[in-house]
């Protein structure tokens, strides 16, 4: 089935016995167990809860993979995945990212002797170039935030198998809907859920599918004794959200496109960042291995003093921090989403004071271009 029809169809199997087409939210701590030595299958909400495996179950079949897991959050997602590692272990990653991805690396995981190389991971060559003897993993955002560069998962996958090295790939901005890392050789796929999967600006989740079931054993191993899960009320949103992917995302993408076209003209912007414009280094790229461009866009003022106008005088987009909801979000990276990385990063890659980011969602784009056009030029 086409990935929009999967996950429309998330959840349907979970209620033989009454046949409710909407999965029931299993707000329980715990399970009644039949007899002594007997379970249902459940036992306790941290281990398992049935309207918790439904998302699991689903993002695994939107994904392609062994098994699928659902977080707190992104960054509690990726904090289980470092528990893989152990000290000593070096990894890459792309040094673009988000910034909150950078302070759990640096500011964390480094005090238990993890060690993290920051490369461009668009460049294959750099990413070879970056490899230890005690690297253990390549961690890649497949489109970078905020700079939207796209890598080439193939061919780094073909990297990390000649070195037996896990290829983790961060897909958020795209989801499965516009790209299946798993089906181009990486081995895991982790998702701040809050974002395009649950689209609606309302509640916080992270999700992990892995490729292989014996990995997949691991990471299950560590969520549960961890346990920053997924409550059940949000599984159930994070599910609902699903449904409507590809609906949502084919506007999205459809407004962005020509959004960025539309400032790409503009004489105060200065350059603009989108993977569906022909100039874009890594459009052809996507072509290939992408069904989309996504619906994210950075871009450049002429000037510093614009960015506070555009911030506090658009009316339809709001000036928040996120991204992938319904409604048009923009942000000023420097200050706010990237702020951790250390400033002369923030400068060698471009993520300088006249740079906002634009997460365009689903309004008339008539409407939203005129927005941008009168904070642009009042």
């Amino acid at each position: 089935m086409n990935i929009a029809t999967e996950a429309v169809q998330v959840g349907l199997e979970w209620d033989s016995r009454t046949g409710a087409v909407s999965v029931p939210i299993y707000q329980t701590a715990t399970f009644r167990h039949p007899g002594l030595g007997l379970s249902t299958g459940f036992d306790y909400s941290r281990s398992g809860n049935p309207t918790r495996q439904s998302l699991e179950e689903g993002i695994a079949r939107l994904d392609g993979g062994a098994r699928g897991f659902a977080y707190s959050s992104g960054m509690a997602a990726i904090t289980n995945l470092l528990l893989l590692f152990c000290s000593g272990d070096h990894i890459v990653v792309t040094e673009d990212l988000y910034g909150g991805t950078c302070r759990l690396f640096d500011r964390v995981f480094n005090q238990f002797g993890l060690t993290f190389s920051y490369v461009d991971t668009s460049d294959t060559a750099a990413v070879a170039a970056a490899i230890r003897p005690e690297t253990r993993a390549v961690f890649v955002e497949t489109l970078t935030n905020p700079l939207l560069k796209f890598a080439d998962i193939p061919a780094l996958a073909a990297i990390c198998r000649q070195r037996d090295l896990l290829l983790i790939t961060d897909n958020t901005f795209l989801t499965p809907y516009l790209m299946r890392p798993l089906d181009l050789g990486a081995d895991i796929t982790v998702y701040s859920a809050t974002k395009y999967l649950s689209g609606h600006n309302d509640t916080v989740a992270g999700l992990v599918v892995a490729r292989d079931p014996q990995l997949a054993e691991r990471i299950y191993f560590h969520q549960n004794a961890a346990g920053a899960v997924l409550g059940p009320q949000d599984s159930w949103l994070v599910i609902r959200g699903m449904k409507t992917l590809g609906v949502r995302l084919d506007r999205h993408q459809e407004n962005a496109l020509r959004i960025a076209a539309w400032l790409q003209a503009h004489p105060r912007i200065a350059k603009v960042y989108y993977p569906g414009l022909d100039n874009h280094p890594g459009h052809d790229l996507m072509k290939r291995d992408a069904r989309g461009f996504g619906a994210m866009i950075a871009f450049e003022v002429d000037d510093h003093a614009l960015v506070e106008q555009v911030l506090l005088r658009t009316r339809l987009i709001s000036f928040a921090e996120s991204l992938g909801g319904v409604e048009s979000l923009i942000t000023f990276p420097e200050v706010q989403t990237h702020a951790d990385i250390p400033p002369e990063l923030r400068a060698r890659l471009g993520i300088n004071n006249v740079l906002l980011r634009l997460s365009v969602g689903i309004e008339d784009c008539d409407d939203l271009i005129e927005d941008l056009r009168q904070a642009l030029e009042s």
